[in-house]
């Protein structure tokens, strides 16, 4: 919220700067308007170049095929044979690449050497060479691009990132609840019926292993005999009290509470992703951080909801954690290395694709993006931008109604 009261305080002050700074920008807009409808189209649908009487048609042709340029040339109205003229394009890209595209005859035209790529948005210089005369023509022909000053960038919290290798993990969300391990209990009854005459633990009572419990007299033979815990643990049921029979019943109950287990419901589409084996991250409420676990069985049957249960064991020597609480998980299914990837927060829709915006000094461009997995905060990068390449990781929606505003151009 605070982020957008920022932005939106800086937009109104952008508009209200006596009105003048609004006035300059739709003039701008005007004026690149009035350029672009000036441009002469060819009969390509290309952008016609005039010196004279020579003229060059410059096309981008890409009917089910890569972009490429196509040059219609001609004198006076007539066609020039395409064998009869030099050709040769510089596309000055931001960032210093520049594509250097030479020209070979073919058919009534001549076809470039190699692909448009994405973005169309360069500076062109066209060179011909005809009739021993040379002709060069220079243009922009800007598209998808901003210029955004530092501290203007700083105020509205654009942050950047470069393009790089991640080690990408995935994993499955699952829910579930702790519970006892098996073996973790003991019930302690009297081995002869007799009378409680002293009780040394008592309901919610740690007790260790080999530690006194009780003192039992029989009832047939009025001698006393002693009972020891067989576990350490915590008292967790206490049945009877001094003075009462035993009678063949569960007197007290031992739980250790050491380690605990998870049981986490993996549902039916998932359950073939999880691997014994596999590492769980456990998140418990009212715990900061997580618990590392790993799965080491999965029961033979299912819940109501179809689950099939997953178990890992945690510590619990601090007796952090209680029976039945509530937890989450999540658990590991796959850990790779990507050579590219790129924040997902950071990407945009531009045209028909999905981009981020590449930073340049203090200029914003698409990079339009071929897209691979998506893990996390992450996604995978198989083309559209090399590795190294500065782009807007964080608030890039900003980039995108700044250039939407502007009117981004695609002249074909």
């Amino acid at each position: 919220m605070k982020l957008k009261a920022i932005v939106t305080s800086i937009l109104l002050a952008h508009l209200s700067i006596g009105g003048a700074t609004f006035s300059m920008h739709v003039n701008a807009q005007s004026n690149e308007q009035s350029v672009k409808e000036e441009v002469e189209k060819g009969p390509n649908n290309g952008r016609m170049l005039r010196d004279a009487e020579f003229a060059i048609e410059l096309a981008i042709f890409e009917d089910g095929m890569p972009p490429e340029f196509r040059i219609f040339p001609s004198i006076g109205g007539k066609p020039i044979q395409p064998d009869d003229i030099e050709i040769n394009v510089q596309l000055s890209r931001l960032g210093g690449v520049v594509d250097d595209i030479n020209f070979y005859a073919e058919n009534n035209y001549l076809r470039g050497d190699m692909e448009i790529y994405e973005p169309h948005s360069f500076n062109v210089t066209l060179t011909a060479k005809h009739g021993g005369k040379s002709y060069q023509w220079s243009y922009d022909n800007f598209e998808g691009r901003v210029l955004i000053a530092e501290s203007m960038a700083n105020t509205m919290s654009i942050e950047t990132e470069k393009v790089a290798e991640q080690v990408f993990e995935e994993k499955l969300k699952v829910f579930g609840k702790l519970s006892m391990p098996p073996n973790a209990m003991r019930s302690i009854s009297a081995r002869f019926p007799g009378e409680i005459k002293a009780l040394h633990a008592v309901m919610g009572q740690k007790v260790k292993k080999g530690q006194l419990l009780m003192v039992v007299e029989s009832n047939e033979s009025l001698q006393s005999y002693r009972i020891y815990s067989p576990i350490s643990g915590v008292v967790t049921k206490q049945s009877a009290g001094v003075g009462e029979q035993t009678e063949g019943r569960e007197l007290l109950k031992i739980s250790n509470t050491q380690k605990l287990i998870v049981e986490l419901g993996v549902f039916p589409l998932d359950q073939s992703k999880v691997k014994l084996g596999s590492i769980v991250d456990i998140s418990i409420p009212g715990q900061s951080g997580v618990v590392k676990a790993q799965v080491f069985d999965s029961l033979v049957t299912v819940t109501n909801e179809q689950a099939k249960i997953f178990r890992a064991e945690i510590d619990n020597s601090n007796g952090d954690f209680n029976v039945g609480q509530i937890v989450s998980g999540e658990i590991m299914l796959d850990r790779y290395k990507v050579s590219r990837a790129v924040k997902a927060s950071g990407i945009q829709s531009f045209r028909d694709f999905k981009v981020v915006y590449a930073k340049v000094n203090d200029e914003y461009e698409v990079r339009m993006l071929d897209i691979g997995r998506k893990v996390g905060p992450w996604v995978e990068v198989l083309g559209g931008i090399p590795s190294g390449t500065e782009y807007v990781a964080k608030n890039s929606y900003i980039i995108k109604a700044d250039i939407d505003k502007s009117g981004a151009s695609h002249d074909h």
